[in-house]
């Protein structure tokens, strides 16, 4: 405990992860997807006629391969995805906006984890907190951007995790050292080994009690839940 406290005394900065770090990602994900495809049967049917929705899936994997500079805006994947679907059975792609903007909504439909909020407030009297995500979550439409000083995406970073590149500019927003900022996500590599390259001090999140791989570092603290955080912080 010692150890942890000397760790964390001169912390500033405390960037997060938000997919499965405050909330739980892939059913979010499938029920947008879901309620999309359903979407396209109704207004777009030639589309689900010859398209099952793990086609989608197929689809996006050769454009994540032709589009390899693109492949941390996951906006423009999604779009790029469905404009090539529809293209491909003689619609225009002028409806392309209005489809994912269904996606989007669903996408931001999330359940955040009972005492995530909480913590967060308690965080914010003492500490900066900056978003720190590989995703496209929109913050205010979650109704939680009042809890973040800064929200870093893979867009507005131009890299996504585990690129030092996107917590350099975290950091720089934050405005303190790498040393005195500490990263918070469930990834092992992405968050935990991105961040600890890049000079930060690091949490895993495990919320699952996943054994840590070994071809990594170890993070500088473990926890279950973020809440957890306060003890260690405050």
């Amino acid at each position: 405990m010692i150890h942890i406290m000397i760790l964390t005394k001169n912390i500033r900065i405390i960037t997060l992860d938000l997919d499965d770090t405050i909330w739980e990602i892939d059913p979010v994900i499938i029920r947008a997807e879901n309620r999309l495809y359903d979407w396209l049967g109704k207004f777009y049917p030639k589309i689900t006629k010859r398209y099952k929705i793990t086609d989608f899936h197929e689809v996006r994997s050769q454009v994540m391969a032709e589009f390899s500079d693109y492949k941390h805006d996951l906006t423009f994947l999604r779009k790029m995805v469905l404009s090539r679907i529809a293209i491909s059975v003689g619609y225009r792609p002028d409806f392309i906006d209005n489809a994912f903007q269904i996606f989007d909504e669903v996408r931001n439909d999330v359940d955040i984890f009972p005492g995530v909020i909480e913590t967060l407030e308690i965080l914010r009297k003492n500490f900066k907190i900056i978003a720190l995500t590989n995703g496209n979550a929109n913050l205010e439409t979650i109704g939680i951007d009042h809890l973040f000083d800064e929200v870093v995406t893979p867009i507005k970073a131009g890299a996504a995790k585990p690129s030092s590149k996107i917590f350099k500019i975290a950091v720089d927003l934050g405005g303190a050292r790498p040393s005195e900022t500490l990263h918070v996500g469930d990834h092992p590599e992405l968050d935990v080994d991105g961040a600890r390259k890049a000079g930060l001090k690091t949490v895993w999140v495990n919320r699952n009690k996943s054994k840590w791989p070994e071809q990594y570092a170890d993070p500088d603290i473990e926890v279950s839940h973020i809440s957890e955080l306060v003890d260690y912080l405050i």
